[in-house]
């Protein structure tokens, strides 16, 4: 599987919780974090949910 950086970098505050736990989940807690993941598809669907607040580098 190829591996995939998220980064946030828009404002958690104001979200639904379910995007908030979705991105616990994706391990980004803090703006401009990054983290690497895999490019399964419970990953992919977990930023699709949050695609607005966050910026995916292969």
């Amino acid at each position: 599987m190829a591996t995939i950086k998220v980064k946030q970098v828009k404002s958690r505050i104001k979200c639904p919780k379910v995007q908030k736990l979705t991105l616990d989940a994706l391990g980004l807690k803090k703006m401009n974090r990054v983290v690497e993941h895999e490019a399964t598809p419970q990953i992919l669907g977990m930023i699709n949910k949050v695609k607005h607040l966050v910026v995916v580098e292969e």
